[in-house]
């Protein structure tokens, strides 16, 4: 019998396994390169604005941009801030004179004001450094322009013989120092309550380059002057 040849089937070559593709790395959240700004402050509407600061935008700065021929509004100038001081001589031997003097200035401008003290030692004034001597506040924004109303508003036209402010009292860079006597004309000081009669210094500071500038953006703002 013929010997059968067995062709032994050959089994199908195994194809080589295919190469895992690389399991992708969880990506780490990318750092954030840029810091996120600050909301820019918006402006506040007009209608929210003091009267005074309302009737600057919207009267007096076109008035003085046409009066100086500045090539734009932004060179009109305008108030930065009203600083008020309060010398209080007797507090070195009353410490109650300073307290009050502080009591009487915050009601005044709405704001706590800050203890001065003396800088040098004066024997004659029985005086030592770094003695309290008065007190002071520095107003800006909307309380500037608030006492900056009630002052040319209600204040000065009480006092007695009133007939008006110097137009001497700049100081050649656009600033102005008024001197008040007594701090009765502002309403909010009661005449029984207070323990003594005493004046204050206060100095309208502006950007104004020039006495001729600061003295007619005052004159717009009401500041009564004595012709």
């Amino acid at each position: 019998m013929a010997e059968e040849k067995k062709v032994a089937a050959k089994a199908p070559a195994k194809k080589p396994a295919a190469k895992k593709a690389p399991a992708k790395k969880a990506e780490a959240p990318k750092a954030e390169t840029a810091k996120k700004k600050a909301p820019a402050k918006k402006a506040a509407p007009v209608s929210e604005l003091n009267r005074v600061e309302k009737r600057y935008r919207e009267e007096i700065v076109p008035e003085l941009v046409k009066e100086f021929s500045y090539s734009s509004p932004m060179q009109a100038p305008k108030l930065v801030k009203i600083v008020i001081n309060v010398g209080v001589g007797d507090a070195t031997q009353n410490a109650k004179a300073l307290e009050d003097s502080v009591n009487e200035l915050t009601l005044i401008s709405g704001q706590k004001p800050v203890i001065t003290k003396a800088k040098k030692s004066i024997a004659t004034f029985k005086l030592r450094q770094g003695q309290a001597i008065g007190c002071k506040v520095t107003l800006r924004g909307k309380r500037m322009y608030e006492f900056y109303d009630k002052l040319v508003t209600i204040a000065l036209p009480r006092v007695r013989d009133f007939r008006g402010v110097s137009r001497n009292a700049f100081d050649g860079h656009g600033n102005y120092t008024l001197g008040v006597k007594e701090q009765l004309i502002f309403p909010e000081i009661d005449y029984d309550k207070i323990g003594k009669i005493r004046g204050m210094d206060i100095v309208i500071v502006t950007t104004a380059q020039s006495d001729k500038e600061a003295l007619s953006l005052l004159t717009h703002l009401g500041m009564p002057f004595r012709h």
